[in-house]
């Protein structure tokens, strides 16, 4: 199981169209912050009905899309 899999279940449970979840919110699911292996774990997210959309620096936050 991927070290992701709690932040990808956090986003199928709640079964919104589109997330935007700040860096602590993230850190807040998964008990950790987020580190540059998010950009490989990232497509795991598909597997749970979700894609990675944007991912800002600036914001420190990353937007979630429900795939249809």
């Amino acid at each position: 199981m991927s070290k992701y899999a709690p932040l990808w279940k956090y986003l199928k449970d709640n079964d919104r169209d589109m997330y935007k979840l700040s860096f602590d919110e993230i850190k807040s699911i998964l008990g950790f912050d987020i580190d540059h292996s998010f950009l490989t774990y990232k497509k795991e997210a598909v597997d749970y009905g979700y894609e990675v959309g944007k991912i800002s620096m600036k914001d420190k936050s990353v937007i979630f899309n429900k795939v249809f």
